[in-house]
């Protein structure tokens, strides 16, 4: 049985049929966070304002969490899921917004 097919990941985010996985998403131990797309509600899409921007990892306002990207002061988006039964919202911030929308979109659909 083969792995599942990559609709996106950049190394940090990965998007397949089944499941997002969020890279170096737990403090201290930077394991990764596997969120079942059954269990995903919805998104919202946000330019990245300076509350986030400069947050590398961890909770600016205690609503959601933000796994570890040293390159979040370089992107533009800030990705927020609307995640069943959980206390945090896991927020992130892919590389390519756009790409990732579009596929999460199109999964979040079927």
């Amino acid at each position: 049985m083969s792995a599942p097919r990559q609709y996106y990941d950049d190394g940090l985010v990965q998007l397949d049929k089944h499941a997002i996985t969020l890279r170096r998403y737990h403090f201290p131990s930077g394991t990764s966070k596997v969120i079942p797309l059954r269990q995903v509600r919805g998104y919202t899409s946000a330019p990245l304002n300076l509350l986030h921007r400069y947050r590398l990892w961890g909770s600016s306002d205690l609503r959601r969490w933000l796994p570890l990207d040293v390159r979040r002061p370089f992107r533009s988006t800030l990705i927020t899921l609307d995640v069943i039964d959980n206390r945090w919202r896991p927020a992130f911030t892919p590389a390519d917004p756009a790409q990732f929308t579009n596929m999460l979109d199109e999964l979040l659909a079927d």
